[in-house]
């Protein structure tokens, strides 16, 4: 077995050491993860079914526990090993907890629960806190990578809804982002979130995870591209000549190819496109996608398509914008974050250019720059059962710290409630309350209790989740 997958060892160092720091009686620990609010107002919600699925299935052994404590110990903490050994005595090495979980996709403000997790025997209170680090993990980077997707996705279908065709939104927003991520994980667990909201992607292994942890079929798609070392192997001056051979070897009928053009002169490539290269691309019967690589996006893509639109034409669509011949579009892959959208539909808005024009591809800003402070992630203990004579008292925990308000945590066996599109945590009791007249409805799904996953989504439903 891999280190890495050792679940005893997937946790900070001073976790160790809080085993026997609750109060005496302590039997139960209840915990809640949240995004407390940051860069934008919801969260599309996703992630954890894959986390479950790849750590929490597989039971703990001795020898996980061997190699845990000489770790641990070496590495100047406490070892729990008589819990951990309780653990696969008594439960076969399943770990004793409950965790539930809003469904995957669904949009949903921030500031709410989104997941809990509770300890199901009273003498393993302490592994709920414990499995803080790695559950955390878990959810922020997929959910935040998701919610960045999805934020991009509502600038764009606004300028199609307002200048061009909605439906064609799928492919609007393509992940180049696999080289600009810190692992191979990131890769996948991103790649899947930005996927809940679009379908194209340049990111295999978010196609593998898809797969693995959520049974898709094939959940993201690609063209045939060309990339700067391909069109400059040949010299400046055959330039067009390794266009060319891009039409004739990956110009299909039917099909899309997109072509790098600004490995010397965009504005001169574009030229190309639409004088010596133009029949070949009409003839091939495919979609010409031009990609502009460097300067100002906004100032670059309009010009770009003035110039492709001189030579293939346009037509005018039912709401007054300008769309260029089926044989030609534009995909702006640099420098692509959400004000560098907006600002490039703008300026095409104000040229009389359809957003139907243009798609997007995104690396860094979609897949790695992001992080647990951007949507300001927690898991907090809301609630702890403790042992007094013949009686379990349910107590708050909570924190409220005086320099900063916004750190102040929920309190109680907190979850998520949901009326009409509405959503409110509360405490778990009464299971049926109401407010402003309206009944309210338990959000929260048992996804994995004692070792065993409860509840799965396929990665349609998650979709489907994410466009209710």
């Amino acid at each position: 077995m891999k280190l890495a997958k050792n679940i005893i060892l997937n946790s900070d160092s001073y976790k160790y050491s809080q085993f026997n720091q609750y109060p005496a009686g302590t039997e139960y620990v209840y915990s809640y993860i949240e995004s407390r609010g940051g860069q934008w107002l919801e969260t599309e919600y996703f992630g954890l079914q894959a986390f479950i699925k790849e750590y929490l299935t597989t039971p703990v052994t001795m020898s996980d526990i061997d190699i845990a404590e000489r770790i641990i110990t070496a590495h100047g903490e406490p070892f729990n090993r008589s819990g951990w050994e309780y653990i696969v005595n008594e439960h076969g090495g399943k770990l004793p907890i409950v965790i539930k979980s809003a469904p995957e996709g669904l949009i949903i403000p921030t500031k709410n629960v989104l997941a809990t997790i509770e300890n199901t025997d009273p003498k393993c209170f302490w592994l709920t806190s414990f499995l803080e680090t790695a559950l955390l993990r878990a959810i922020w980077y997929p959910t935040t990578v998701a919610t960045n997707s999805y934020e991009s996705k509502k600038i764009i279908l606004k300028a199609l809804e307002k200048t061009g065709d909605p439906s064609l939104i799928d492919f609007k927003l393509h992940d180049f982002g696999a080289r600009g991520v810190s692992s191979m994980e990131s890769a996948g667990l991103g790649a899947m979130g930005h996927l809940v909201n679009f379908m194209g992607t340049d990111t295999v292994t978010g196609l593998l995870y898809a797969t693995e942890y959520y049974d898709a079929d094939i959940a993201g798609f690609s063209i045939p591209a060309m990339e700067h070392s391909t069109v400059t192997s040949w010299g400046k001056e055959n330039e067009v000549d390794s266009y060319r051979n891009m039409v004739k070897q990956n110009a299909k009928a039917g099909g899309i190819f997109a072509c790098v053009s600004d490995s010397y002169d965009i504005y001169k490539a574009c030229e190309l496109w639409g004088t010596e290269l133009k029949q070949d691309v009409l003839d091939s019967g495919a979609t010409l996608v031009v990609r502009p690589d460097s300067g100002n996006p906004s100032d670059v893509v309009v010009k770009c398509l003035y110039i492709l639109e001189k030579h293939f034409g346009s037509t005018v669509n039912a709401k007054g914008y300008r769309v260029l011949n089926p044989a030609v579009r534009v995909i702006q892959g640099d420098g692509i974050n959400h004000a560098s959208i907006h600002s490039i539909l703008f300026c095409m808005e104000l040229a009389g250019f359809s957003a139907d024009n243009v798609a997007f591809g995104q690396g860094g800003a979609l897949l790695q720059q992001v992080n647990r402070d951007t949507m300001q992630w927690a898991m907090k203990c809301s609630a702890v059962g403790v042992r007094v004579g013949e009686f379990l008292e349910w107590r708050d925990v909570y924190k409220d710290p005086v320099t900063d308000s916004g750190k102040r945590s929920k309190r109680g066996r907190v979850t998520l409630w949901e009326s009409g599109g509405e959503y409110q945590s509360s405490v778990t009791m009464p299971m049926g309350w109401t407010d402003k007249g309206l009944q309210w409805n338990h959000v929260l799904v048992e996804v994995y209790r004692d070792g065993e996953v409860k509840k799965t989504w396929t990665f349609d439903e998650v979709r489907a989740n994410a466009r209710k």
